[in-house]
């Protein structure tokens, strides 16, 4: 594969995304623009646009890696990215908007009438962001590296800088219409090359036999059942907290707009989660020699040019370089709007000029964690990330719309407990699992006990403190849960 196939691949992308961003800051005025596009984004719109900020590294190269790896254990992870979107739609989308916040701090204490849990909030908010900037830019970094040569740092350097220089100029309103199209341009850059690929293979002999390259030893009998239940846990619940998929929903019109951009989600999601899948299963067979931890992320980037080689092969990297690269930059883009949000608004005043600044503040931490940390499996990591999400805030968000009791004092403890527990097994899971080898599924996926205990510290704590329920709780949950029409 020639250097120039990727150089140009990524500077198309680069640029046409820089393009369409100065478009939308020509509509950017308010400060309502720069957070929550003055909430006027229409649904088509704006389920492309969570469908472009929500199908990240994790979604474009590591799912293929993960079922290239482990076989059918790594199809839960599109199951489950999926079916978080009807969790949403069931639970939050829709009382969310009508709530009129901002951002989640913004909601939780309007919700609890609580200063102290805004600050909880928005620590959180922004440790989530970062954790899930991470993986884009180390994303980056090795398809810059496999595809042009350059050193890894080059990648990384690239997504930042332009994230932040699109972000800081429009904001929310210039990053839907860079969103709307990435999505378009990935399902476009995964899809061709899968169906491409499907059509050569009967003409190439593949490398394993059916029965080495899929044995029954990766099927589902092989499954681990807590494995696959905290997973889901994870990913089903997680979906419900992540902060940049959240905030699009203050950008709709009303409640009834945010349900139906949930549902349209919620097809574009199954559709595109299809092609990775296939990538994996073509993996197998074509090109088993990549099913190791380091290089099986680098799949969808490899096999057009093995299988096709010439002009053709080269087209088709080119478009999957370019889908992967909108990848980095759609998801690291909604992540820094969300976490310069809460920065701004919590600590620069939540004026136009404080957005910017934060917005090359929210790229410039997680760059430098991406440098200082070795990058593990892209799907595995994003999982981690889902985990920590369904420990902290989700149950936050699920009780403070469907249950009157949920206090201040009750939804800190909950959040603390979730964080403390779910960061331990995520930071120091190397030292407890040498230390105790029997507890290592619960270390690598520890959902499945984090959330229940969050869950329960929340509630326990909030029926002590239940002489301090906010005096506005009924008419806060009636605002949430009233259609627009029905409010006198």
């Amino acid at each position: 594969m020639s250097p120039a196939i990727g150089y140009a691949a990524i500077v198309a992308v680069a640029l046409v995304s820089v393009l369409i961003g100065f478009y939308g800051l020509r509509i950017s005025r308010t400060t309502s623009d720069f957070y929550v596009a003055s909430r006027t984004v229409r649904p088509w719109w704006n389920a492309s646009a969570i469908g472009g900020e929500y199908l990240s590294a994790a979604s474009f190269l590591g799912i293929a890696g993960l079922i290239l790896l482990t076989g059918s254990g790594g199809m839960w992870f599109p199951i489950g990215y999926t079916a978080g979107y009807l969790m949403l739609l069931l639970f939050v989308a829709a009382p969310l908007r009508r709530s009129g916040a901002y951002t989640i701090p913004d909601f939780t204490e309007a919700r609890l009438e609580s200063l102290a849990v805004r600050r909880v909030t928005s620590v959180l908010v922004v440790v989530i962001g970062w954790l899930y900037i991470v993986p884009q830019l180390q994303g980056a970094a090795l398809t810059v590296r496999i595809t042009t040569g350059l050193p890894s740092w080059v990648g990384s350097v690239a997504v930042a800088a332009l994230v932040a220089i699109v972000v800081a100029a429009g904001g929310m309103r210039s990053i839907t219409f860079v969103q709307a199209f990435q999505f378009w341009l990935k399902l476009a850059a995964i899809a061709v090359p899968v169906i491409a690929l499907l059509i050569v293979t009967g003409a190439v002999e593949p490398e394993l036999a059916p029965a080495q390259a899929f044995p029954a030893s990766d099927g589902p009998g092989a499954l681990d059942a807590y494995r696959t239940v905290s997973l889901m846990v994870a990913l089903l619940l997680g979906t419900l907290g992540l902060p940049h998929v959240l905030v699009r929903f203050y950008t709709n019109p009303d409640g009834p707009a945010a349900r139906r951009t949930t549902v349209i989600v919620l097809v574009l999601l199954s559709v595109f989660y299809a092609f990775p899948t296939l990538f994996g299963l073509l993996g197998r067979a074509f090109a088993p020699d990549l099913a190791t931890p380091g290089d099986a992320d680098a799949l969808v980037l490899v096999l057009p040019d093995r299988l096709l080689p010439g002009v053709w092969g080269d087209l088709l990297t080119a478009l999957v370089i370019g889908g992967a690269f909108a990848a980095f930059l759609s998801t690291s883009s909604g992540l820094v709007v969300s976490v310069a949000g809460v920065i701004s608004q919590d600590l620069l005043g939540g004026s136009v000029r404080g957005f910017r600044i934060a917005a090359f503040a929210s790229t410039a931490v997680p760059l430098v964690v991406a440098f200082a940390t070795e990058p593990a499996g892209l799907a595995g990591s994003v999982g981690l990330v889902f985990a920590f999400t369904a420990s902290t805030l989700c149950p936050v968000l699920i009780l403070g719309i469907w249950w009157r009791g949920l206090t201040a004092r009750g939804a800190i403890a909950g959040m603390a407990t979730g964080a403390t527990l779910s960061g331990a097994a995520i930071l120091g899971g190397a030292l407890l699992t040498a230390a105790a080898p029997a507890i290592r599924p619960l270390i690598e996926q520890p959902a499945a006990w984090t959330v229940p205990i969050a869950v329960l510290v929340t509630v326990l704590v909030s029926r002590a403190d239940r002489r301090r329920m906010p005096r506005g709780t009924d008419a806060f949950l009636a605002r949430l849960h009233l259609p627009e029409r029905d409010r006198g």
